[in-house]
C-alpha cells in the first residue's frame, strides 16, 4: 500500500477553505502618516513624504555644526547645495541650511576655521502627526577647550503644503551655561541658506526679493524685512525657490537680511548690535523656510508668511 505523506493540520485547513477563529483576527491597521521622520544610520534623520525624502537632518559628532541637506523642491531636485560654487574651501561652512553665530563670548561658531563647534548631544523626541513631523534635539556650543558656552534645544519641523510644497520651521532655545552670554555684533548668524548654483542670480539668473519690494543684493543687503525669497531655475523648464520667514516673536523682528547674488541668504540676529542672553531668560527664536514652485507673487508669499506667524510655536512640543 502506497504510504501517504503527512500534511500538517494547518495546510489541511487551508485546503478545505477553513478560516481562523474569530478571536485571532488582527485589528484594523492604524493610518500610515503621510509624512514621517525616520532615524537613519550615521547620525541622520530623514523626513519622508509618501516614502520619498524631502530633507535630511545631519548631526554627527564629527561635524562642526548640524545642518539640513538636501532641501527637495516640488520638481524633485534639491534647492540648496553644500558649499560655495566658486569658493568651496573658505566657504565649506555653507552647509545648505544651518544655524550658527560668528561671535559667542568671543568664540566663532560660523566658519569651519573658527574655534567653536556646535556638538549634538542627544535626540529628545521624534514625532509624526500625519501632515507634520518633527524632531527635538539637544546641542552644546563648545569652545576648542570643550567648555560649553550655550546649551541649545532645537526643534526641526516639516509641514506639508499643497502641490508638493512644504514648510520647514526651525525653533531654537539658547541658554548660557553659567552667567550671561553675549552674542557679539556681526552680520553672520543666526540662520543661513546656500542656494543651488542654478538658482543664484549670478550663475543661474535667479531673483532675490523681499517683503519691502527690494530686488537682488543691491536693494536687499542689510535691509530689514519680514521675509526674503530666492527663486530661480532648477531644471531646464522649472523655476522654484525658498523664502526665509522671520517671526514676530524674534527679538530683532523684522530682521536685517544678509543676501548675495552668488546664491546665499540669511537672517542676521545681531547686525545692529550685540545681544545678551541671561540664565533666567533664554533666547528663543523661530524661522521658517517656505519651499515652493515658480516665482510666487509677493502677495501670495505675504499670505504664507501670515499663516506661518499664526502657528503656535509650542503646538508640536
Amino acid at each position: 500500500m502506497k504510504q501517504r505523506k503527512f500534511l500538517p493540520a494547518f495546510f489541511l485547513a487551508m485546503a478545505a477553505g477553513a478560516s481562523a477563529p474569530a478571536q485571532n483576527v488582527p485589528p484594523a491597521p492604524k493610518p500610515i502618516p503621510r509624512l514621517q521622520v525616520i532615524p537613519m544610520p550615521y547620525h541622520q534623520a530623514s523626513f519622508q513624504r509618501d516614502g520619498i525624502e524631502i530633507t535630511r537632518y545631519h548631526f554627527g559628532q564629527e561635524l562642526y555644526r548640524p545642518f539640513l541637506f538636501p532641501i527637495i523642491g516640488p520638481s524633485g531636485q534639491s534647492l540648496t547645495r553644500m558649499g560655495h560654487p566658486r569658493d568651496p574651501e573658505s566657504h565649506s561652512h555653507h552647509n545648505s541650511v544651518w544655524i550658527s553665530h560668528n561671535d559667542v563670548a568671543g568664540t566663532s561658531f560660523w566658519s569651519d576655521s573658527g574655534d567653536g563647534k556646535i556638538r549634538h548631544k542627544r535626540i529628545i523626541k521624534y514625532e509624526d502627526l500625519g501632515e507634520c513631523s518633527y524632531l527635538v534635539a539637544e546641542n552644546q556650543w563648545l569652545t576648542k577647550e570643550g567648555k560649553a558656552l550655550l546649551s541649545e534645544t532645537r526643534q526641526v519641523t516639516v509641514v506639508l503644503l499643497e502641490e508638493a510644497e512644504w514648510l520647514l520651521i526651525i525653533d531654537t532655545e539658547l541658554r548660557p551655561n553659567g552667567g550671561t552670554a553675549t552674542l557679539g555684533k556681526t552680520p553672520f548668524g543666526l540662520i543661513g541658506v546656500r542656494m543651488a548654483k542654478t538658482i543664484g542670480v549670478n550663475d543661474g539668473g535667479g531673483t532675490i526679493r523681499n517683503s519691502e519690494g527690494g530686488v537682488n543684493e543691491k536693494e536687499i543687503l542689510w535691509k530689514k524685512a519680514r521675509w526674503v525669497d530666492y527663486s530661480g531655475p532648477i531644471t531646464k523648464d522649472k523655476i522654484e525657490g525658498i523664502t526665509i520667514f522671520d517671526h514676530p516673536s524674534n527679538p530683532n523682528f523684522p530682521s536685517y537680511f544678509h543676501v548675495r547674488n552668488d546664491g546665499w541668504m540669511g537672517a542676521s540676529l545681531t547686525f545692529d548690535g550685540p545681544r545678551e542672553i541671561a540664565p533666567e531668560k533664554p533666547l528663543r527664536l523661530r524661522y521658517g523656510l517656505y519651499i515652493h514652485s515658480e516665482i510666487k507673487p509677493s502677495e501670495l508669499i505675504e499670505a504664507k508668511w501670515k499663516q506661518f506667524t499664526k502657528i503656535d510655536p509650542n503646538s508640536a512640543r
